[in-house]
Order: structure tokens, then sequence, then C-alpha cells
């Protein structure tokens, strides 16, 4: 019987095993390294502290940065220039007739190209037709380019 007892003291004095002693920090980095991987289950008030703050950012972020994403205003041409597919893979561009002054055809046709190039980049003309309002002014110009 004594060496019984003998091995139960010895239990004992195993059992009451001195804690390891805790770093000051360690306690906020094993929270930061949950909330990182994520390891909360659901419903959880640590998930739902994740959750708040994914959602603060989502929708306070935009207002706090400027991420830089808003769209571009486009102010359109100032010659009332329209764009259309002319079905054989050119284009068709109607000019405004104000906007071209040119005397002679190869002056048009070099405002005309002036006009069209900023927007459509390199492109020759292959057509050009007037049309004239009732006072016989031209009304517009039909350019017809294709890609160089």
């Amino acid at each position: 019987m004594g060496e019984r007892d003998m091995n139960w003291n010895r239990v004992e004095a195993n059992a009451t095993a001195v804690a390891k002693p805790v770093a000051p920090g360690a306690g906020i980095w094993h929270t930061l390294r949950s909330y990182i991987l994520w390891s909360h289950e659901r419903g959880s008030v640590q998930y739902d502290v994740m959750v708040t703050l994914i959602l603060l950012f989502v929708f306070v972020s935009p207002k706090l940065i400027n991420f830089k994403d808003k769209p571009v205003d486009h102010t359109p041409h100032p010659t009332g220039l329209v764009v259309m597919p002319d079905g054989e893979g050119g284009l068709i561009y109607q000019i405004d007739g104000s906007a071209v002054a040119g005397e002679d055809e190869s002056a048009r046709r070099g405002e005309l190209l002036a006009i069209i190039e900023p927007i459509s980049g390199e492109v020759t003309i292959t057509k050009v037709e007037s049309e004239r309002d009732q006072s016989g002014r031209v009304a517009h110009y039909k350019v017809w380019v294709e890609r160089k």
C-alpha cells in the first residue's frame, strides 16, 4: 500500500505544474491572428465585429479616401459631330457645316481631318458629301473614313 500512496503523491505533484509565463502582447497577437484568419464562428461577437468593420470600410472609406474613380466629364464636341458605322467596316462622320470654313476641296478635307482625327485616330477620307439646307448653305458634311 505504501507504494501505491507514493504513486498518487507523484501524480498530484505532476498535476500541479506551473503555467508558462505569458508575454504581455501575446493575447493581442492571438486576437489579431484569429481575426485575420477569420477563425470565429458565425453569430459570435467576434464575427459580428469583423463584419461591422468590413461594412464600415465599404461605406465610409469612399467619403474619406479619394480613390480617383469618378467618371470623367465628357463635353460634347463643339462641332456637333455624329459617328455612325457604314456597314462595311468604315465609319461615317456627320459634321456640322458651320465647323468647316475652307474655300476649296483640299482645305475642307484638311479641316474635316482636323476634326475627325482627334476622335478616331489616323484615318483616310474616302468620300465627302455636303447636305444643304433650304437657303442653300451647307447644313452638314457626311464624311466616310477608313482607319489606316
